[in-house]
């Protein structure tokens, strides 16, 4: 099992872009929250299906701990 962390940013148009931080260049794009997630799923299987054609090695976030924290300052 792989973990791996998405980011999900609003469009102005509409719709979310997805980004894998852990996978350079993985991105996709989804009409709402539910679509985005399930395209970047998609997006990932293939990104790591591509990476064990060609022998590398597969990336992910399962070390990982991410905070958020806001400045009121």
């Amino acid at each position: 099992m792989r973990t791996y962390r998405i980011i999900l940013s609003h469009e102005p148009e509409g719709g979310y872009t997805v980004t894998v931080p852990s996978l350079p260049g993985c991105i996709t794009y989804g009409e709402n929250i539910d679509q985005a997630i399930d395209m970047a799923k998609e997006a990932i299987e293939g990104y790591i299906e591509v990476l064990k054609e060609q022998g590398e090695a597969i990336p992910d976030d399962s070390h990982s701990l991410e905070y958020s924290l806001t400045l009121t300052s």
